[in-house]
């Protein structure tokens, strides 16, 4: 299933029947999710006989994964509860090499017995992929860690958060914006917990412990006698922290336009819930835009996408290379252009990194699915192109010895492969407020969250849309806008980049349902940056027919 298309079920509150069958596992009672899992001290027994099988077989690597996947989901619409899904999903992959062949097989047989056969099957394998290798696999070396840990620092575990709770808190902001004029409205709680077990022949016993939450809503605002209907998403952001992330009352509120709420590090769903009734009502009147040039003010709950779709995915070494097409085609920013060593992928003031280690998002992790520790680097510095993602049996292809720590598996019954880190867009260097931005508009539009998208198969031509617009002019905003979606070229867009807030407007939107790959795999991945303007950006109505 293609990621907007999940999203888009979501919204309509049939997600729970929608997901893919490995995202779910097998339904659990609520209180299930609460069981303590395996003990380390047997997992780590457990992991033993992974790595000495399959040395025994002639492996010169292997590694293994022990996963457990708890998830729960709960969708309400208007005053009623839709479902609430709770599900576990447990086992154990084995990755090995043999001969210079990768081959891999998994089990949730996870004794003795179980976890020596399946590792048998993966030797296997890998010999007879051994017949149609063209090349050995070169693995970066990696040091090892020994035993160690890693949790997300969260402080309230959504297991220990009665469904009462989430319910309740869904229903009211549902309750709100229908006070405040919605016709309809479904909204949704996703949250994650992955405790992961990785160890490997290179010497590493690595637990990790793992949360992310999503909260997000649709509001649905009518006008029967002119047949007409607007949406408007939820403004929040899946993040990598605990249920504190749904303390509202706690929220970091920042400066922003009139009419917009800003959030950081927490939400207030009920709040956000009724600007959104509001906001939905007023964009069944706003004016339609008058297509042209426009300079645009984006917002980071906007701009995450734009950076996820024409940086982090084109930036994936294997898409640059022509190894993986799926989902998000190719890319456009090619090796060639990388060795010139002056590629300008964006004006000076542009500097995009990865980063696995960003507190409270959704890709931060202590140690990659390979056990690498993970680590921040330069994709573009001052405009260039100066580096991709890459794993370790990649990184040798661009002349590195090191793994960049940016490999993941959805689930313990997929091999790990190389997925996007969290990829942001730097914040400016000098104090500049969205105020400030906005003063400094002759003729803009200000747009805040996600929309519809269409971006072409090298990554490079690509049209976006968004959740609201606001009309710039003369340094004010003047009333809202729909119809409005703005094309460009990635090289072009991130070049028209002329400013970028401070550090102080720097907010992370996310996506919790990335796919890549064929089997296709979900990871969730995060982008921050601050309120952003790119000056002479073509925009276009969506509204109006030839």
């Amino acid at each position: 299933m293609k990621r907007r298309d999940f999203v888009q079920y979501a919204g309509l509150g049939a997600g729970a029947l929608m997901m893919p069958s490995l995202l779910m596992g097998k339904d659990i009672p609520t209180e299930a999710l609460l069981t303590p899992g395996m003990d380390l001290v047997l997992k780590k027994q457990m992991a033993d006989v992974a790595l000495n099988t399959a040395k025994s077989l002639g492996a010169s690597y292997a590694d293994a994964r022990i996963g457990r996947y708890l998830n729960q989901y709960v969708f309400t619409r208007e005053d009623r509860v839709q479902n609430v899904v709770n599900t576990e999903s447990f086992g154990i992959g084995i990755r090995v090499i043999v001969n210079g062949t990768w081959g891999f097989s998994s089990t949730n047989d996870v004794t003795a017995d179980g976890i020596a056969k399946a590792t048998t099957q993966a030797v296997s394998i890998a010999k007879a992929n051994g017949i149609l290798q063209k090349e050995p696999v070169q693995l970066a070396s990696a040091p090892g860690h020994g035993e160690v840990s890693w949790k997300t620092p969260i402080k309230k575990d959504f297991k220990e958060v009665p469904v009462s709770e989430k319910v309740d808190l869904l229903l009211s902001a549902n309750a709100a914006a229908m006070e405040a004029g919605a016709s309809f409205v479904n909204s949704a709680l996703f949250m994650v917990n992955e405790q992961k077990y990785f160890a490997s022949t290179d010497g590493s016993y690595i637990d990790q412990d793992i949360h992310r939450i999503w909260p997000t809503f649709t509001v649905t605002a009518v006008d029967r006698a002119a047949g007409k209907f607007k949406t408007r998403q939820a403004m929040s952001a899946p993040m990598g922290m605990g249920f504190e992330y749904m303390d509202g009352l706690e929220s970091e509120k920042l400066a922003g336009p009139e009419g917009i709420k800003l959030y950081r590090n927490s939400y207030d769903i009920v709040e956000d819930a009724r600007l959104a009734a509001q906001q939905a009502q007023a964009k069944l009147t706003a004016k339609s835009v008058e297509a042209g040039k426009y300079d645009l003010v984006l917002e980071p709950n906007h701009l995450g996408l734009t950076i996820h779709e024409s940086v982090g995915h084109p930036l994936e070494l294997d898409r640059v290379l022509g190894y993986e097409a799926n989902y998000a085609g190719t890319s456009f920013a090619t090796l060639d252009k990388w060795k010139t060593g002056n590629f300008k992928y964006g004006s000076d003031i542009v500097n995009l990194v990865a980063d696995k280690t960003q507190v409270g998002s959704l890709g931060a992790v202590g140690y990659d699915d390979e056990g690498i520790k993970t680590k921040k680097w330069d994709l573009v510095r001052n405009g260039v192109l100066t580096n991709y993602q890459a794993i370790r049996d990649q990184v040798h292809m661009i002349g590195q010895n090191e793994s960049h720590g940016c490999c993941y598996a959805q689930s313990w019954d997929d091999v790990q492969f190389q997925r996007m880190p969290n990829v942001s867009l730097e914040p400016g260097k000098e104090k500049y407020s969205i105020d400030q931005m906005i003063k400094d508009v002759e003729k803009g539009i200000y747009i805040a969250g996600r929309g519809s998208y269409s971006i072409a198969q090298q990554r490079y031509n690509f049209q976006f849309g968004g959740t609201v617009f606001f009309e710039i002019r003369n340094g004010e905003i003047v009333g809202m806008l729909d119809d409005v979606a703005y094309q460009s070229n990635t090289q072009e867009f991130w070049n028209s980049c002329v400013k970028i807030c401070d550090e102080s407007d720097y907010r992370m939107f996310g996506s919790f349902f990335d796919g890549k790959g064929q089997p296709s795999q979900i990871s969730a991945v995060s982008h921050g940056s601050s309120t952003a303007r790119f000056n002479d950006v073509n925009v276009i109505n969506t509204g109006r027919t030839i």
